[in-house]
């Protein structure tokens, strides 16, 4: 892991809102297996960074989804830093890359 700076008041909302970026959308658990960074920790970034209206949530069974706040009014700057953010971290656009997002179809060869 690089030695990552946090600009958005610590280590972990910084890393939480870099995996949102790359991933669009995300719940705390996958967040947590993505950042290996304990449950509690993800949490209270992301209701952090939703306080200060950063990212957005919402409901999707018992589930609550989280990402970039898209009335943020300036999400585009925001994205564009986070995405220059995430060129030096190599392992977590890796661990992104290989996360399985939906289920496999019955009967495919893994």
């Amino acid at each position: 892991m690089v030695n990552l700076s946090s600009p958005f008041g610590g280590q972990t909302r910084t890393r939480v809102l870099l995996a949102l970026r790359l991933l669009e959308e995300s719940y705390a658990r996958e967040l947590t297996r993505v950042l290996r960074a304990p449950l509690a920790g993800v949490q209270n970034a992301l209701y952090g960074l939703a306080r200060d209206g950063l990212i957005a949530g919402r409901p999707a069974g018992r589930t609550r989804l989280f990402r970039l706040n898209p009335r943020y009014f300036a999400k585009e700057e925001l994205q564009r830093y986070l995405l220059r953010l995430t060129e030096p971290e190599s392992d977590l656009r890796a661990r992104v890359a290989e996360l399985r997002r939906r289920p496999r179809r019955g009967g495919k060869p893994l």
